[in-house]
């Protein structure tokens, strides 16, 4: 009996058992979710005309859950990535490592502030996968007013956001924020940009069984 128990134990260890990989994202997201969110955002890139040559920074790349089939994909030396939190950046290199990518020389730079980052560089596409949802109000005008600095005269900013009125939750040490509309386009505005609504993400690929997330709507930003 005893060792019947046993077996059953160690079959429910392993099977709540996370992998590396999970480990790993778990700590930009759900665990179990990390390779649906990756897909989606290449795919989704895709769709949206990325290029082999664009500049492209990945605002608040975390483990690279997202960044590695971006790497992947673009000319070596045009994948820039930042994030607030050091310790996160330092599993995304790890990954960048394992994954056999460090010869695409992607920039991955860890900062404190929107308003004292400068990267001599303008970008054709800059994107944000559920990054401006845990931005306070000011952090926020301060990250569109980084972008204006970044983007090119052509280029866009993309990044999902939570559209409605309810209170703020929480993640991790981030808030969950949810804001109307006209609150991005004041703050768009401020920051010379325009923005439009591309649809829910749910509508543009994004399949998973979080309904919150899947209604979440892309916004696009351009230059006035």
């Amino acid at each position: 009996m005893k060792t019947i128990l046993k077996r059953i134990k160690n079959k429910l260890f392993k099977k709540n058992k996370l992998t590396k990989k999970e480990q790993r994202h778990k700590l930009v997201g759900s665990a179990k979710s990390w390779k649906l969110k990756q897909d989606f955002q290449i795919a989704f890139l895709l769709n949206q005309g990325l290029k082999v040559d664009d500049k492209f920074l990945d605002l608040g790349c975390g483990t690279l859950r997202g960044g590695i089939p971006i790497i992947n994909y673009l000319n070596e030396g045009h994948y820039y990535g930042i994030d607030v939190r050091k310790d996160v950046l330092v599993e995304g290199k790890k990954e960048l490592k394992q994954e056999g990518l460090a010869h695409k020389n992607p920039k991955l730079i860890s900062f404190d502030n929107f308003g004292e980052l400068e990267l001599n560089e303008t970008f054709d596409v800059i994107f944000a996968f559920s990054v401006l949802i845990h931005l306070e109000d000011s952090i926020l005008e301060n990250c569109l007013h980084f972008v204006s600095r970044h983007l090119n005269s052509s280029g866009k900013f993309m990044a999902n956001v939570n559209i409605g009125e309810r209170p703020k939750g929480s993640w991790l040490e981030f808030p969950v924020m949810f804001k109307p509309i006209e609150f991005y386009e004041e703050l768009a505005q401020k920051a010379g940009l325009s923005v439009t609504q591309m649809g829910t993400i749910k509508s543009l690929g994004h399949h998973s069984n979080d309904e919150l997330s899947n209604n979440q709507i892309m916004l696009q930003f351009r230059k006035l």
